[in-house]
């Protein structure tokens, strides 16, 4: 299925939409304005260094998020503490 990026001269909203030969021309979600811009799509490609990148940054926002876990509990024990 046709998948094509537009962008709304109305309100500069950029969304997706699915266009198919049969329906109505696209309009934007956000104002409902019909003047709309399809634009340059860009690929897909996957590599293993794009890979091996999404998973780095993944468990760096893992550990991020550990460690800003282990603060709030951290936070809450100190302020809990002997009741």
């Amino acid at each position: 299925m046709p998948m094509y990026e537009f962008y709304c001269r109305t309100c500069a909203h950029e969304f997706e939409a699915l266009v198919r030969a049969q329906d109505p021309p696209a309009t934007c979600p956000a104002c409902h304005g019909q003047d709309v811009e399809r634009q340059l799509s860009t690929f897909a490609v996957s590599s293993a260094e794009k890979t091996a990148a999404a998973a780095r940054d993944s468990r760096k926002r893992q550990v991020k998020a550990n460690k800003d876990k282990i603060i709030a509990d951290e936070e809450y024990r100190k302020k809990h503490e002997g009741h």
